[in-house]
């Protein structure tokens, strides 16, 4: 089994590789990005990273094949490749320059990866994530089934972890849902939170579970404000988590971004809902039960992703 990760001179994009190669599921695992040039030279960041990854190997004791490339020829045939380029929020520059920024990356990325494995799945982490996942899709021309988002298991981690120090208790003991967008319009849903099958709200108050919640929705902004960069030990493992379900067929319940065709009363929309990953992709959207508040909630933060796709639409087309 073959992975590609692009992106893998950065932190998000090398840590899901190394993830993956340490969990040991994988025969190979290509690392892609661009050259850099500094003072007249000539750095290659997925070839070092790769290569540092692959010397851990007998320490860390997995015999999945790490290589670093600038040539998207080295990924042909891959089963699954991961996007996690782009460029973060820099000062002075607008949503609209990001957006612009990073689709083009996306879609040059996109078009390279389907040329060479042409019967791929793509996982996007690039952000904003909602918009990236639909550029990635188009670009493409794949099934929606082999096109989904990284966001809703990265938020539910954040949401886990969270409850986990409040309760001393252990984190693989939390099992929570989280849908809608990724941002501070996702839609935590505390009724679908058990603490060893015993619901959340029972073990914890209104108000302290509101504030984890809170919490959880600023979860990406809080790293930001302590490290001056994003995230990505979190986003790294979230990925990977995702192609160990899919490359082995694990029929995992996860949220992630999915093209809605009218479940949940959304069409046309990439959103992050419940689904069941395995062999081939999605394999499933579950349409799980909602009160009037959560159905509420999920149709804002549908309507504020949807509103960023349309800008981003007559963006592209100025």
């Amino acid at each position: 089994m073959k992975v590609t990760v692009v992106g893998a001179g950065g932190n998000v994009g090398s840590t899901v590789a190394l993830t993956v190669a340490q969990r040991d599921f994988a025969k190979e695992v290509i690392m892609v990005d661009i050259e850099r040039k500094e003072n007249d030279k000539t750095f290659y960041p997925s070839k070092g990273r790769a290569l540092d990854q692959w010397e851990s190997a007998p320490v860390h004791g997995f015999d999945t094949k790490l290589t670093g490339t600038v040539d998207y020829k080295d990924t042909r045939d891959s089963d699954i490749c991961v996007i996690t380029a782009g460029v973060p929020r820099k000062p002075g520059m607008s949503r609209d320059d990001l957006l612009e920024i990073n689709a083009n990356i996306v879609k040059q990325v996109t078009g390279q990866l389907v040329k060479y494995s042409p019967d791929t799945i793509i996982i996007v982490v690039s952000n904003p994530l909602d918009v990236m996942t639909y550029v990635a899709y188009e670009e493409s021309g794949l099934d929606s089934s082999k096109v989904m988002g990284m966001a809703g298991i990265l938020d539910t981690a954040r949401y886990r972890a969270f409850l986990a120090e409040e309760l001393e208790v252990s984190p693989k003991d939390i099992q929570a849902l989280l849908m809608g967008g990724h941002g501070d319009t996702m839609v935590p849903l505390p009724r679908y939170t058990t603490v060893a099958g015993i619901p959340v709200t029972q073990l914890i108050d209104e108000q302290k579970l509101d504030a984890i919640v809170e919490r959880t929705k600023k979860g990406g902004g809080e790293i930001v404000g302590l490290m001056g960069t994003s995230a990505w030990y979190a986003p790294g493992a979230a990925a990977a988590q995702m192609v160990e379900a899919i490359l082995l067929d694990q029929n995992r319940i996860f949220p992630c971004c999915a093209w809605l065709t009218g479940q949940y009363g959304i069409e046309d929309l990439y959103v992050g809902v419940p689904v069941k990953l395995g062999h081939g992709g999605i394999k499933q959207i579950l349409e799980v039960d909602l009160n009037k508040k959560e159905s509420e909630l999920l149709d804002e933060s549908a309507a504020s992703v949807r509103s960023v796709l349309e800008d981003f639409k007559k963006l592209m087309n100025k």
